[in-house]
């Protein structure tokens, strides 16, 4: 059984993985985790860890669009994560 103890130190140690060389991995892959994460299937949750297992020069060209990643599942969330983190800083009116 999980409790609520075990849920907060998994997202405490997601959020301390989120923080990167780099303010901007550090916002999307943030925002990320605090909006979405928990939402997600266990399958998806675990992708995103894979996601997080990735070198920062890496995360930064998938993320910003300069290179898809060689694994189509984890491009499928990074086009999620961009497009979350492009909602957020560009709001419709």
């Amino acid at each position: 059984m999980v409790t609520v103890n075990d849920s907060e130190n998994k997202l405490s140690k997601l959020r301390w993985r989120c923080r990167r060389g780099m303010l901007e991995l550090d916002l999307m892959l943030g925002n990320f985790l605090d909006n979405a994460y928990a939402k997600l299937q266990p399958e998806k949750q675990a992708l995103f860890e894979q996601l997080l297992e990735a070198e920062d020069q890496d995360l930064y060209r998938w993320l910003l669009g300069n290179e898809p990643a060689a694994n189509p599942k984890l491009q499928d969330l990074i086009l999620v994560i961009r497009y979350m983190h492009s909602s957020s800083v560009c709001p419709s009116t």
